[in-house]
């Protein structure tokens, strides 16, 4: 039965009732983590055997004879290049790898944007009032980036297609302050949403008014399937640019960190070969070359593609029943009650979450009093602010299935009585 449609009394009744279970929960003392999207330790184990592909014996040369022990190679070894390159569904020509963390290639192109200047275009700090587009829900990671620099952050509309591209295409063409818009395509962070052929057909043929706008395409989670029968087919957003005339539009990011070693993998970035050069001419006075040796070990263990989707199956095989577990426990204890609503990802690593307007603080501020802690409320939107209160980001994959069977339930309760306080006070 819809609450909405329940008496006062009926409120009250419910609400004491699942006070009580709350107070139950509260004794417990239980101390449970569903904040952060972290691969658990049977993840972790699954790349175990990586660490035996290269030892004190091995031929340290990568396949272009170049000594991986030493300096040099300022965008990768090749056989790293062409795997990573495989994995996005690009060419190597195209791609620079780098060392674990993907994010740290974002604020560098930032950095670069901010201090020097994209492609020789005015830099970033002397534009006054420059923008940054943000989709929302979003990752709160993202945004702290742009935030840092100084941007501000305008908030686009996420819809089951990807982002609004009417207000996008309405915003970049008319206004030469904004720089740029953070992506999620593929499992997008938080929702699960795989963007729509159309698109990122529309992304490839925006026109913006400033020049040095640039899309940042983080593919993180480009080969993360719960289900790898799925097969999603999708388009290689460079290719789209190049056709559509935009080949230098694009930075797109992918890393090894969810699908090896989070602390030690390895990442890419895919853009132009011009993007390339520019993105060199700046990298070459803050390295002399990436961890080539992890590169060489990642690309002898995956070897290809087919490697790499064999493994991540292993991965699915792990998060699949989690993600199953919690969206039974949110259809049994909320399907028809009018109060919430949720997506169903088909990958990536999160569930987003919508409460009523009002209450998604105040669920998540409960369950953290109970000894469940879940990512705070308003991390997806630009400055940690969501102006609904209601948007929560749900991340399965470190928790243990006993663990996600009592967080989820309890995340219901504390929905479920925050939303009846709010219904009775009305």
């Amino acid at each position: 039965m819809q609450y909405v449609n329940m008496t006062k009394e009926q409120l009250k009744l419910e609400l004491e009732k699942y006070n009580a279970e709350m107070n139950a929960l509260k004794e417990k003392g239980l101390k449970l983590d569903l904040s952060r999207g972290k691969p658990s330790k049977e993840q972790l184990d699954l790349s175990m055997p990586m660490l035996n592909v290269i030892n004190s014996r091995s031929v340290m040369d990568s396949e272009n004879g170049v000594d991986c022990r030493n300096y040099g190679g300022l965008d990768g070894i090749p056989e790293a290049k062409r795997l990573l390159a495989d994995m996005l569904s690009t060419r190597s020509e195209n791609v620079l790898v780098s060392d674990n963390s993907s994010l740290s290639l974002m604020f560098s192109l930032v950095s670069h944007g901010m201090l020097e200047g994209i492609m020789g275009e005015t830099p970033w700090y002397e534009v006054k009032n420059r923008k940054f587009l943000c989709p929302v829900p979003g990752y709160d990671r993202h945004f702290a980036i742009t935030e840092h620099f100084g941007f501000e952050l305008i908030s686009v509309p996420m819809n089951e297609e990807g982002p609004d591209m009417d207000v996008v295409e309405r915003l970049v063409s008319s206004d030469d302050s904004i720089k740029g818009i953070w992506c999620v395509p593929m499992y997008s962070n938080p929702t699960g949403i795989v963007f729509s052929d159309e698109t990122v057909k529309r992304f490839a043929h925006l026109k913006p008014k400033a020049k040095d706008f640039r899309i940042f395409w983080d593919n993180a989670y480009c080969v993360h399937s719960l289900y790898p029968d799925d097969n999603v087919k999708f388009p290689d957003i460079l290719e789209e640019c190049a056709k559509a005339g935009n080949a230098d539009m694009v930075y797109e990011f992918c890393s090894t960190s969810k699908i090896s070693f989070p602390g030690d993998g390895i990442s890419a970035l895919a853009t132009s070969v011009a993007n390339l050069i520019d993105v060199k001419n700046f990298m070459k006075f803050s390295t002399i070359g990436p961890d080539k040796l992890n590169q060489l070990r990642h690309a002898r263990y995956f070897k290809n593609l087919a490697g790499i989707k064999a493994h991540m199956a292993k991965h699915a095989d792990i998060m699949r029943p989690k993600f199953e577990k919690v969206l039974e426990i949110l259809a049994r204890e909320l399907e028809g009650t009018g109060i919430a609503s949720w997506t169903k990802p088909r990958g990536g690593y999160f569930l987003s979450f919508d409460t009523m307007n009002g209450c998604a603080a105040k669920v998540v501020a409960l369950c953290k009093e109970a000894g469940v802690v879940f990512t705070g409320a308003g991390a997806t939107h630009p400055y940690g602010v969501d102006p609904e209160d209601k948007n929560i980001r749900i991340a399965p994959s470190f928790a243990t299935l006993d663990e996600i069977d009592t967080a989820a339930s309890l995340f219901c309760l504390a929905v479920k009585i925050v939303s009846l306080e709010k219904l009775i006070a009305e």
